[in-house]
Formats: structure tokens, C-alpha cells, sequence
């Protein structure tokens, strides 16, 4: 598969948005309701809408991160 370059970070960003909301969204629907016959439906159920959360945070997040650090100064330390 061939994707042009223009969009390595928006798709990086989807990616690690799409694996992340997963493996959070799976372990806090383990820890609120435990392991039990329920746990697959309501994960399946709660991951679309922490994707649609993750998604658009990931990608806004690190320009608002970065316009940040660029105000601050760094020094080296004696």
C-alpha cells in the first residue's frame, strides 16, 4: 500500500489515537465492571465513542503542546 507523504501524521496520529482508546477504553471497563459475560459488549460499545474523543484530542493537543513550550526558556543547569 502506497500513501503519500502528506499524510504520515495524520494517519500516525489516527493510528495511535485508534490503539490507545482501545487498550484504555478495554482496561477502564475492566475496572469499573470487572471480568464478566458483559465486558466484551459494553467495551465494543464504549470504544467507538472513546476513538471519537481520542482522535481529535491527539491531533489538536500536541500544536497546542508545542505553541506552549515555545513561550518557555530553557537553561542549561550548572
Amino acid at each position: 500500500m502506497k500513501i503519500p507523504k502528506k499524510y504520515e501524521a495524520i494517519l500516525f496520529t489516527f493510528l495511535m489515537a485508534l490503539g490507545m482508546s482501545c487498550i484504555l477504553s478495554f482496561f477502564m471497563m475492566l475496572i469499573n465492571f470487572g471480568f464478566n459475560s458483559m465486558l466484551l459488549e459494553r467495551w465494543l460499545k464504549a470504544w467507538p465513542m472513546a476513538f471519537s474523543l481520542a482522535f481529535p484530542v491527539a491531533y489538536l493537543l500536541p500544536k497546542a503542546i508545542r505553541r506552549l513550550m515555545n513561550k518557555i526558556t530553557f537553561v542549561e543547569s550548572k
